[in-house]
This record gives structure tokens, sequence and C-alpha cells, in this order.
């Protein structure tokens, strides 16, 4: 790991303490190294309408540190921003502090940035370096980027199967999950905006769809069928950045049969196996498995797009 690297994955880690209260915003960290290698300020973006990464970092500098600036390295997750919005451009304080280099993670897709942060330092003479850990850094905020690129929310395909592939038992409601795995399902719940699952699974299974296992807010709960279709445009009009589709398995099929998901979840109970009822739906073919966790007798697996 080389000294950039270490630095953004701190960035990386501060960024990630904002997950539930920087939203619409997207999570950003940012770390002030001195030449000497000492960091000498941290930051992340606590809240939405209060200061930025970049601004926390500076703020948290001390006095007495505040000369090793012109010679200090900023690291941030996500490129500084160079408009005006509830706060003022992160850019231009990063000129006025004066630090001799800025290290950017990835390049923020919102309309308004764009390389328009990373022009106004070079221009000013500041030296800049993009693409440190940008892979991690792009996923860090992949709901925001989807959210702005495809006008939609990032969405999230979610199931529990016994071992031998049927999520009900009978065609009648079973609890598949653990109480431990369950509770990671209501953590997930308050990490997303939005969940969904269709009318029959509504009517027949009338799940709570909150996190009473877990502290957070509840997502906001959605039930659709032929005659209520999803409307993506309204989702995005409601600033609904992620989707969380909890079944049943047409509704579920659906959203595969439409190439419409970001994410796959499946969690699947290793012990226990049914003779009869409904069946899972298949893994798409072209995905890859970006996370695999055991608890127990239970697997979860998360799936990306290749």
């Amino acid at each position: 790991m080389t000294e950039d690297e270490k630095y953004m994955r701190r960035c990386i880690q501060l960024a990630k303490n904002g997950q539930q209260n920087a939203k619409p915003n997207p999570m950003v960290g940012a770390v002030i190294v001195s030449a000497d290698g000492r960091i000498i300020g941290e930051g992340y973006h606590v809240r939405c309408g209060q200061g930025h990464a970049e601004v926390n970092a500076f703020a948290s500098v001390r006095r007495e540190d505040e000369p090793l600036l012109k010679e200090a390295t900023i690291y941030v997750s996500l490129e500084p921003c160079s408009h005006y919005g509830k706060t003022p451009p992160c850019a231009d304080l990063i000129i006025k502090k004066g630090v001799r280099r800025v290290v950017v993670g990835c390049i923020d897709e919102f309309a308004e940035v764009q390389g328009r942060g990373i022009r106004k330092l070079r221009e000013a003479g500041i030296e800049v370096e993009v693409g440190v850990l940008e892979a991690e850094c792009q996923a860090l905020n992949r709901r925001f980027f989807t959210f702005h690129r495809e006008q939609r929310p990032y969405i999230i395909l979610k199931w529990a199967q016994t071992a031998n592939g049927f999520i009900d038992d009978h065609y009648q409601p079973t609890q598949i999950s653990s109480n431990f795995t369950k509770m990671l399902s209501h953590k997930l719940r308050a990490e997303e905006d939005a969940i969904l699952v269709g009318r029959v699974t509504e009517e027949r299974d009338h799940p709570q769809l909150n996190v009473r296992e877990w502290n957070g807010s509840d997502p906001k709960r959605l039930v659709i069928d032929h005659a209520h279709p999803l409307n993506l445009e309204s989702l995005h009009a409601h600033h609904i950045q992620s989707l969380i589709v909890e079944g049943g398995a047409t509704t579920l099929r659906s959203f595969l049969m439409q190439n419409l998901w970001d994410e796959i979840r499946v969690e699947t109970n290793l012990t226990l196996t049914v003779n009869d009822g409904t069946r899972a739906p298949q893994i798409p073919a072209n995905v890859k498995v970006t996370n695999e966790q055991q608890f127990d007798d239970h697997v979860i697996v998360t799936y990306s797009r290749l």
C-alpha cells in the first residue's frame, strides 16, 4: 500500500460516518497530512447543509500547525466542489489555505462539479492527483452517482431462501433468516431510502418493513402491482436515492427481467429445506460476487454486474 492509498483509505473510513445524515449529499472524508507524514487535520461531511469534509478537516487543524499547510497534502475521497450550494465551494477554501498538493479519490459525477473543482485547483497552481483508490471511492457513493447519472434510485434486490431454493414453505410464510441475519436486514433498511414489495406479499404476509431490530429511520414503504406500477421518475423527483426490493418472487423477477437492478443480496439458510413452495428467482448469468459472509448456518452473498 502506498502512502497516498493509506491516507485515502482513512478518508473512506471517515466518510462512512456520514452515511445516515449526509444524504442526499454524498459521503466524503478528508485528511490533511504535513510534509513529514503527520496527520494534522481530519473531517467528514456530517450533515446535509453543514460544512463539507474539507471545511471540517481544516477546522480541526491546531493553530500551531497552520504554518505547515503550505507544504501539506489534503486527501479527499471525492472531488472538491466548485459551486455555491448550501455552502461555499471547497475548491476555493483549499486554494485560500494554500496547500501544496491535493489527492482526489474520484471525480464527482454531479452535473455542477464533474471536474470543475480539479480544474480550478490546477489553475491556481496546486498539484492535483486523481484516482487513488478510485473504485473504492466510487463504490462508497454508488447510490449518489446512480441517482444523478441514471435519474433513478440505486436498486437492491433482496431475498432469503432455503438450502434447496425456496422462499417460503408450501406457499406460506416461513422464517428463513436467523435472529442475527434478520437484524442485518433491518440495518440495511436503516441505510436505504425506500423499500418495496408486491401487492400479494403485502396482503399475504403483512410485512412491517421497518427497522425495529436496528437503530435508525424506517425506509419509505412502497407497494406495487399491475394497477400501481413503479414510477422511477416519481422516486427521483422525491429524492429517493436507494430502493430495496424485498419481493415476492413475481416482483423480484419483474425487476430482473427488465434488467432493473444494481445489486442483489441473497441469504441462504444452509440447514433448512422444504418440499414445495415458491421458487427463489434465478441469479442472472453476467454477475460477479462482491461480498460473501457466513453467520453460523446462514450465508449472505452480494452480487453486482460484471
